[in-house]
């Protein structure tokens, strides 16, 4: 199914405390990310990138944890998001923190439900309660639950834009233990490396998808940090034995299979810490993979 997807660039680092994320677009530009979706069919429209503070201009926000420029960041994604869908658009979101994903599946179930895989390391399930570092990026999901900041939490519209029921996580291994016991009590349905370990990930990711099959379009968020670190090295915070970059290909693949991918976010790509960008080349092969891309 050939398809019009407009990437959006967040350059936003503000959610967190390594320097570079910022970057992320540039580098999966520079990869060949429109290139390589043109030569699936694909009609391409890069939007450039939303405006993002940077945070030496905003120094006063800081003991925030640069809460309102991350809310107006969010406020203009969500509207980025609303805009692509109701011109029958693909929106692909690529950071930048995690914490774009509260203005990108805000703005995409503004006008109808979808639901949400989740494939990251980490929970992102945290709350000012539980966080050990206080960085917004790790509460994102929680938010999206209604859960959190009030200005973060009715971004576009007041409340939660999910609930328990619309998401799967998979590929989860590092957890805060106030996260770990939040997630346990959530009702969200939680695929961690063990389960992949265990049963392969082509089992597990169709069961994730037969447990959305009450939606009819599925968002994707993707975060880097998901993968081994020697397979994807350019994220800020990486955590040892994740995915394969073949198991990383076949869930996108299994995924595509489906048909219901309506948009995705490519998040937490560090240039600065990487590897002759590795990382963005790997993010555009699996971005390639789930919007058509076969071996044979």
């Amino acid at each position: 199914m050939n398809r019009t997807i407009r990437i959006i660039g967040v350059p936003i680092d503000l959610g967190q405390s390594k320097r570079g994320v910022d970057l992320g677009p540039g580098a999966l530009r520079y990869a060949g990310l429109a290139e390589k979706l043109q030569a699936l069919g694909h009609r391409v429209i890069d939007g450039g990138n939303l405006g993002v503070a940077v945070r030496e201009t905003i120094p006063g926000q800081a003991q925030q944890h640069y809460l309102p420029a991350i809310a107006q960041a969010c406020l203009a994604v969500y509207r980025a998001a609303r805009q692509a869908v109701a011109d029958g658009e693909t929106p692909l979101f690529i950071g930048g923190d995690h914490t774009l994903a509260i203005g990108s599946i805000g703005g995409v179930t503004h006008s109808a439900p979808a639901g949400l895989l989740w494939i990251d390391a980490h929970g992102d399930f945290n709350t000012t309660e539980t966080t050990i570092s206080g960085n917004i990026h790790g509460m994102t999901l929680a938010l999206l639950l209604g859960e959190g900041y009030p200005q973060l939490v009715d971004v576009g519209r007041p409340g939660a834009k999910l609930a328990a029921r619309d998401v799967v996580m998979i590929a989860i291994r590092d957890l805060d233990p106030g996260e770990r016991r939040r997630l346990r009590a959530s009702g969200i349905t939680v695929y961690t490396m063990r389960d992949i370990d265990e049963r392969g990930i082509g089992p597990v990711v169709r069961e994730a998808l037969e447990r959305l099959e009450h939606h009819e379009r599925l968002h994707v968020s993707l975060d880097m940090d998901c993968l081994e670190p020697q397979a994807g090295p350019g994220v800020g915070t990486p955590s040892p034995g994740g995915l394969t970059c073949r198991e990383a290909q076949l869930m996108m693949e299994i995924i595509a299979d489906c048909g219901r991918c309506a948009s995705l976010d490519i998040v937490e790509i560090n240039p600065i810490l990487d590897r002759h960008n590795i990382t963005a080349l790997l993010a555009v092969e699996l971005a390639a993979s789930l919007f058509g891309k076969r071996i044979l």
